[in-house]
């Protein structure tokens, strides 16, 4: 049976031109490009060209553009560099209670070594409240982190309007664009973002590439050290193979970006309307007005959902119920939880994602497939009064597996 991949916010499939502009830095163009001689002259002048590729998808400048092992690192450096930059004006930095844990994680180092975090909650469409942020703002605010895209959900946050209250009390700001990136318009020139973190397999890329955009004039310190690499600011030989590739996928992307936006926002639709009409108790997790093109999030009540993710795998559909980076552990969405989703429902989600190569044949077969395991899972289900968050416990689980 075919795989339908709708998982594309946790990786995607390498694009073909990607697959062959980066072959040749794996063979005959094998070249260190901090030496002099000319295979090392081969392999910058690559990098050099992916790097005006990638700023050229968010309006930046090259020299803005310091390549990373992808947006976890990227993150990091934007976050703790900043944080050592400024300490002398203050230790405080406001955040969102749903960001990437590679944020989240990255906030409460800072925590454990001194500095203070305020995390912005969210209301039920996981959307925050701009009267919060600058609630939340203090004489030792030093620098704001919110994601222009949330992985899980796929709402997108006002970053024009959070990025001008940054701009307004001279206050750095850092975004994770991860999400965002290759799916909406990103213009450094308009949005006054100093820091972004980028990635390049969720464009088609391979893993183990990034990108942090730093602003000119915007200090950093650098947390990597033992080369002069990427401007004294990233250091560790370059990742050739994977900075062409990433500079591919973006020039790729590039002029496709407005129509590849609505053509997947046409076929998430078809998605959402087909899951609803054959599921209408179905609820969508997420502000539907303001979201990425490609991600639905849906709860099916009353059927657990590693049970459903595991069904949909054995039907060919391969999805997920949130960030790839925390699926591996125990314990309800941090994102959901936030939105305060009752329990039922936030057991029972799972993330629909789309990607360059989704095509409206694999959707419609999807929705053939679907509702056939929603169906058996139903009728296997728990009743309507049973609360879902109960099988949390470790007792409750080995006894539900004992028992045949």
């Amino acid at each position: 049976m075919d795989c339908l991949y709708f998982d594309n916010n946790a990786t995607t499939p390498l694009l073909p031109q990607v697959r062959d502009a980066i072959w040749p830095y794996f063979a005959e163009h094998f070249g260190n490009p901090a030496s002099l001689h000319q295979p090392g002259r081969r392999a910058r002048t690559a990098i050099e060209t992916a790097r005006a590729q990638v700023a050229a998808l968010i309006g930046a400048e090259p020299e803005e553009i310091i390549f990373t092992a992808g947006g976890t690192e990227s993150d990091n450096f934007a976050l703790l560099g900043s944080l050592e930059t400024l300490r002398p004006q203050g230790r405080h930095l406001i955040t969102t209670s749903v960001e990437h844990l590679a944020v989240l994680d990255s906030c409460r180092y800072h925590e454990r070594h001194g500095g203070s975090v305020s995390y912005l909650p969210v209301d039920a469409s996981g959307q925050i409240d701009l009267a919060e942020l600058e609630a939340a703002i203090r004489p030792d605010t030093v620098l704001i982190s919110v994601m222009w895209a949330n992985n899980e959900t796929g709402v997108l946050f006002p970053i024009d309007a959070v990025a001008a209250v940054a701009r307004r009390h001279g206050i750095r700001f850092h975004s994770d664009a991860v999400q965002a990136l290759g799916k909406v318009p990103i213009d450094v020139r308009r949005t006054p973002v100093d820091l972004l973190s980028l990635s390049g397999h969720k464009i088609g890329a391979p893993k183990g590439i990034g990108a942090l955009f730093v602003r000119r004039g915007t200090a950093i310190c650098p947390y990597l050290h033992g080369g002069h690499q990427e401007g004294g600011l990233r250091a560790g030989t370059h990742h050739v193979a994977g900075i062409v590739g990433m500079g591919t996928a973006c020039d790729w992307i590039r002029p496709r970006l407005c129509q590849e936006n609505e053509r997947q926002r046409a076929l998430l639709r078809q998605l959402e309307d087909g899951i609803r009409a054959a599921v209408p108790e179905v609820v969508r997790n997420g502000d539907p007005h303001s979201c990425l093109p490609n991600t639905l999030n849906l709860s099916f009540p009353q059927i657990e959902g590693e049970g459903l993710l595991l069904g949909l795998d054995l039907v060919g559909i391969a999805a997920s119920s949130g960030s790839a980076c925390t699926s591996g552990s125990a314990g309800a969405s941090h994102v959901l939880s936030a939105m305060g989703v009752p329990g039922a429902r936030l057991h029972s989600s799972v993330r629909l994602s789309l990607g360059y190569q989704t095509s409206e044949a694999e959707v419609a077969a999807l929705l053939q497939r679907l509702p056939a395991v929603v169906g058996r899972l139903q009728s296997l289900s728990l009743p309507a009064d049973v609360d879902l968050s109960l099988f949390d416990c470790p007792v409750i689980e080995c006894l539900l597996a004992d028992h045949d």
